[in-house]
């Protein structure tokens, strides 16, 4: 037995036939253009749905110009990407935005020296409408790799150095910082250390630099670099405590490295937040609510960040090109955005 020849799938033709209308108007309504008046505009998409009518993405990009795909870059490897729930929550903040304006989100990951050439091609390939790029080093040249692709662009996290013209997403990294080392100071803890990020980051320094701003004079045996996991947590906070034992607060740039941290504690046995208080950044629930003791911690909104990221490069792909002398002003380049952050408390400080 055979099976039967799969139905031809609706054309342009055939709706603009079922609806009494040319095809130049069926193709204006799918592809969002103007010059249809709402009723008329209604009949094709009630049309358009009864006969199940898909348009051709191919057919319209060439049209319109829209491959309705964002690349989103993230500068690091595989296994720490897909392990790490900064970036599930990211990702799920910038596909949810993506999705609901019908855009397909296109993930990139850069490791590899090989890869910085493969992303160019890519995105000078025509195949997206933009990228979003975050996690990025200092001294990286994906930034300018992007760049010359000419694609609109916004990146996660305030790059180094910032381009004015290309906008980012970012959280109060140093005011989050500030607050939670005041907090541990007010708890009456004279010796605050901190287990930084990799300083080629500037949510890192930033956090760095909030910490030395409440305590400017803190001795260098009270800073060690880890590198938001953690297993750098672990190993920082054993430095920190072989160099300066009689620490009796630590905050960590992020909770992964906070976890780590409290595992040494434990392990030294150093009671939290009796003997050591302990504070992360970032809130990543649950997590943060299931160390031992839960996680006091800075707060801030990744998914959200995910999606303002979306947001504003949604907004520059749907800009209108610049007018001449005659015509209205352009509209202005999307903004950057700093959001606040807050601290949450819990058991460990």
């Amino acid at each position: 037995m055979t099976d039967k020849p799969a139905a031809p799938r609706p054309t342009l033709e055939a709706v603009a036939a079922r609806a009494g209308v040319s095809r130049a108007t069926v193709s204006r309504v799918v592809n969002g253009g103007a010059g249809v008046t709402a009723p008329l505009a209604s009949k094709v998409m009630r049309v358009v749905e009864e006969l199940g009518y898909v348009p051709n993405r191919a057919a319209r990009s060439l049209v319109t110009r829209r491959h309705d795909a964002v690349a989103v870059i993230i500068a690091e490897p595989e296994t720490r990407v897909f392990t790490d729930p900064f970036f599930g929550r990211q990702l799920r903040g910038i596909s949810k935005e993506l999705t609901a304006h019908d855009s397909q989100l296109v993930l990139l990951l850069v490791e590899e020296k090989s890869d910085y050439a493969r992303v160019g091609r890519y995105l000078a390939g025509g195949h997206v409408d933009g990228a979003l790029v975050f996690s990025v080093h200092t001294q990286d040249e994906l930034p300018a790799i992007v760049r010359a692709s000419g694609l609109p662009t916004v990146f996660g996290g305030r790059p180094d150095p910032v381009e004015e013209s290309t906008p980012y997403v970012d959280c109060d990294n140093r005011g989050g910082a500030r607050e939670a080392v005041r907090h541990l100071l007010s708890l009456g803890r004279g010796q605050v250390a901190h287990i930084t990020g990799p300083l080629d980051q500037t949510s890192a320094v930033d956090r760095l630099d909030g910490y030395r701003d409440v305590v400017p004079d803190a001795d260098a045996a009270l800073i060690a670099e880890g590198d938001f996991t953690p297993e750098g947590g672990e190993r920082a906070m054993r430095e920190l405590l072989e160099r300066s034992p009689g620490l009796d607060a630590v905050f960590a740039a992020n909770d992964l490295s906070a976890s780590g941290a409290l595992r040494v504690l434990r392990e030294a046995g150093r009671r939290v937040p009796e003997d050591v208080a302990v504070i992360g950044f970032d809130d990543m629930v649950p997590l943060a609510g299931r160390t031992e003791p839960p996680l006091t911690t800075v707060r801030q909104d990744i998914e959200e960040m995910g999606r303002m990221m979306a947001r504003l490069l949604l907004r520059s792909l749907e800009r209108g090109p610049a007018r001449g002398a005659a015509g209205p002003e352009p509209e202005a380049d999307p903004a950057s955005i700093v959001t606040p952050t807050v601290l949450v408390r819990r058991t460990s400080a």
